[in-house]
């Protein structure tokens, strides 16, 4: 699927990244909704036409604060967990140069991450999947406690903790959560994994006012124009129209 460049890259690498977008999930109904190399799912991976790197060079950026996450080693979790799911390739910056780790950080400690507009109360059992999330646990918690034990497993493993793994090593611990394999107090460790999945990918593709897809680096690499109030311009045109993106600020 993926042109032979990329397949040459991931030999390269020693893992086969497709069958790891496989394997969790990631294809569905042959559309790929996001993965290990999330950041190849700019315009040029499927018109297999090339693009140059997205540039991320930027005045620093004062909003990187930690609003959730007290202890610093809990967040060099989440990045690089964040990282191994989206990572930077020649399509590209990944997760950290996109601000996504600051992006989860931010709605952990919003609502969503308290679970403030969700009905907490028991009993809770498992539901269908229509039923949505339920849970004694916050998102935050269960964040805490996945994240946690991403690492204990690293140094139980490894004897190293889980940001100063190899690529291939963090795939795998990685594979294990997405797999539901892992156990945890908080819940299938599928659904922890779903939920850092869903999270990264929301912060690479999110308006840059949510705290993710800096500079908007993860819209130039799909083309996309952003909030755009209107294509009247545009609308007749009979070839695709590259647009500046433009973020909900600037309106």
């Amino acid at each position: 699927m993926a042109d032979d460049h990329i397949d040459k890259k991931n030999q390269k690498d020693g893992m086969s990244r497709r069958k790891f977008l496989k394997n969790t999930g990631y294809v569905t109904g042959g559309v790929v909704g996001g993965g290990i190399l999330g950041s190849i799912l700019g315009s040029g991976w499927w018109s297999g036409s090339e693009t140059q790197p997205v540039s991320t060079t930027s005045e620093n950026n004062f909003e990187e604060a930690r609003m959730f996450f007290k202890r610093e080693e809990d967040f060099k979790i989440l990045e690089k967990a964040t990282e191994t799911i989206f990572p930077e390739d020649d399509y590209g910056p990944g997760a950290i140069d996109l601000g996504v780790p600051y992006f989860i950080d931010r709605q952990l400690a919003g609502a969503w991450g308290s679970n403030t507009r969700d009905y907490m109360k028991g009993p809770f059992q498992q539901g269908s999947e229509t039923q949505g999330y339920q849970a004694p646990l916050t998102r935050g918690e269960v964040f805490l406690q996945g994240l946690r034990q991403i690492n204990q497993i690293a140094i139980e493993n490894y004897d190293e903790p889980f940001f100063d793994l190899k690529e291939e090593d963090r795939v795998s611990i990685l594979t294990e959560f997405s797999e539901g394999e892992v156990d945890m107090q908080s819940g299938p460790s599928d659904r922890f994994f779903n939920m850092l999945r869903t999270a990264v990918l929301e912060g690479a593709y999110a308006d840059p006012l949510y705290g993710g897809n800096k500079n908007m680096a993860g819209w130039r690499m799909k083309q996309h124009p952003g909030a755009v109030m209107s294509y009247l311009e545009v609308i007749e045109e009979e070839e695709f129209v590259e647009m500046d993106p433009i973020p909900l600020k600037d309106h």
